[in-house]
C-alpha cells in the first residue's frame, strides 16, 4: 500500500467521521476505530477510497496499545494518529461522580496518551509522525458542568507538550486540536444548537468539516510541535459561566441574551 495511513479513534460517527471522510477524500488510507458503532464504521469505510475498521474498547488501555502495535507492524506507511474518541457524561464541580470520573480519565486521557506513546515508538513513515490529540475549547474556557469530562480534556491537553518534549525524532510532531460546540450533544435537542452553537465570539456555528480541515492541516506538520489549534469561532476567548447547553436554555427561558 502506497497511501499514507491515519488511525482515527471514534472515527465512525460525529466529528471523527468528518475527519475520516476528509482524510479519505485527500488520498489517505483511513483506519476507522470504533467501540460499539460497527455498522456506522463499516458503512463509512465502504464509502471511502481506501479504508478499514478496527474495533477496541478504549477503557482497556492494554488492548488499545496492542491495537496500535498490530497496526504499526502491518501498515507500511502510518503517518498520523488522531485521538478523537471521548465520553461526555454529566457530573458537576459540586459533585463529581466517581464512576464517571474514572471512565472519563481513562478513555479521554490515559488511553490516548498510551496510544500516542505506542504510535511514536512503533509506527513507520518518511517525514515524521503526527499525533493529534482532540481536546476541547474548555481547556481555555472551563465551566463547572461536565466536570469529569472537562478535567480529562485538561489532562489530555497536558500530554501535548509533554509528549512533544519527550519525542526522540525532531521530525515528529504532537499537536492539540480544540473544537468548540459543533454538534448536538448530551440531552440537547437539535433545534437548541441554533442558539447554543452561536454562543461564541463570532456568533456563528462551527462546522465539523472545519475541524476536519484543521486535522488535515496539522497532518502536514507545518506548526511547531506542542501547539494547539482552536476551531471554535472564538469560543475559547470567552469566559462562560456554564456549558452552552445550559446557557442557551437560560436564554430561552429569560427571553434575553445570556
Amino acid at each position: 500500500m502506497t497511501r499514507p495511513a491515519v488511525l482515527i479513534t471514534g472515527g465512525a460517527k460525529r466529528i471523527g467521521a468528518a475527519i475520516a471522510r476528509a482524510f479519505g477524500e485527500a488520498g489517505w488510507h483511513v483506519v476507522v476505530h470504533y467501540g460499539n458503532s460497527r455498522e456506522a464504521a463499516e458503512t463509512l469505510t465502504a464509502a471511502l477510497p481506501s479504508a478499514e475498521t478496527a474495533r477496541c474498547d478504549l477503557e482497556d488501555g492494554d488492548a488499545a496499545v496492542a491495537m496500535v502495535e498490530r497496526l504499526a507492524a502491518r501498515l507500511g506507511t502510518w503517518r498520523v494518529l488522531v485521538n478523537c474518541a471521548s465520553v461526555f457524561e454529566c457530573d458537576t464541580a459540586a459533585s463529581l461522580d466517581p464512576a464517571t470520573g474514572r471512565r472519563a480519565m481513562t478513555i479521554n486521557a490515559a488511553t490516548p496518551a498510551r496510544m500516542a506513546q505506542a504510535f511514536l515508538a512503533n509506527a513507520r513513515t518518511d517525514g515524521g509522525l503526527r499525533v493529534i490529540q482532540v481536546t476541547d475549547q474548555k481547556i481555555r474556557n472551563p465551566n463547572p458542568d461536565f466536570f469529569s469530562y472537562t478535567m480529562s480534556k485538561h489532562a489530555l491537553h497536558a500530554t501535548v507538550a509533554m509528549l512533544s518534549k519527550a519525542r526522540e525524532r525532531a521530525e515528529d510532531r504532537v499537536y492539540g486540536l480544540a473544537p468548540g460546540a459543533i454538534l448536538a450533544s448530551h440531552d440537547q435537542a437539535q433545534q437548541e444548537t441554533e442558539i447554543s452553537h452561536r454562543l461564541n465570539l463570532l456568533q456563528r456555528k462551527t462546522a465539523p468539516e472545519e475541524v476536519a480541515a484543521a486535522a488535515l492541516f496539522l497532518a502536514q506538520g507545518w506548526m511547531a510541535s506542542g501547539q494547539t489549534l482552536f476551531v471554535d469561532s472564538g469560543q475559547h476567548l470567552l469566559d462562560q459561566s456554564r456549558d452552552v447547553i445550559y446557557l442557551a436554555r437560560e436564554q430561552a427561558r429569560n427571553g434575553a441574551p445570556s
